[in-house]
């Protein structure tokens, strides 16, 4: 299908949080939408034997210390001031990308994910906390005791633990990561190259 794109996304990663601010900029301009898929980046993590960059490189200081410029250099460049970085992470994200699943069920995704990015990353609450995420949840208008609920039923797990092997299969390894027309591309970065491929005609 052409133009076929999706965005998977776990709510626990910062880098996940700065690339769902900048998508609607680029489909915007290159008039082509994202289809969120919220997954288990512990799972897919597991699946792959990868690590976080933050437990991969942590005796190697230089790397974080790069690794930290460089997000205050994205944060920067697209203006993105209201990014707090969670004083609880690494947050525990299966409950919250359990409810994802089930908010898509329910229709209301888009609010939702905006509701979680903004207290993982601008607003940091302790999500993996049960009535924290509750509180949260009514805070946000969602529908708190129907997500909780339906986010606990056999066909909401199974339908996150497919997410996950789906994005296995496009040969993801970590997140940020995105499919355009079959093919992968991992990271925040590399949404510039993401666009010119849309904005491109084939020769």
């Amino acid at each position: 299908m052409k133009n076929e794109a999706i965005f998977y996304f776990d709510f626990g990663s910062p880098n996940a949080y700065m690339a769902y601010r900048v998508l609607p900029g680029l489909e915007k301009r290159t008039g082509v939408s994202f289809r969120p898929v919220p997954l288990l980046l512990g799972g897919l993590f597991k699946m792959t034997g990868n690590q976080s960059p933050f437990m991969a490189y942590a005796n190697v200081p230089h790397k974080m210390a790069y690794e930290r410029l460089e997000m205050e250099r994205f944060l920067k460049r697209h203006g993105l001031s209201a990014f707090r970085m969670n004083p609880h992470f690494p947050v525990n994200t299966l409950a919250i990308m359990r409810g994802a699943v089930a908010a898509k069920a329910e229709g209301i995704l888009a609010p939702y994910m905006e509701a979680m990015f903004h207290y993982m990353w601008e607003d940091p609450r302790k999500l993996d906390d049960p009535a924290i995420l509750a509180a949260t949840l009514a805070e946000a208008g969602l529908p708190t005791d129907a997500l909780m609920a339906r986010a606990q039923e056999p066909a909401i797990k199974e339908g996150l633990m497919a997410n996950t092997q789906a994005a296995y299969d496009h040969g993801a390894f970590g997140i940020p990561s995105f499919v355009v027309n079959g093919d992968l591309y991992f990271g925040k970065d590399r949404l510039d190259l993401i666009e010119r491929v849309l904005t491109t005609p084939a020769p």
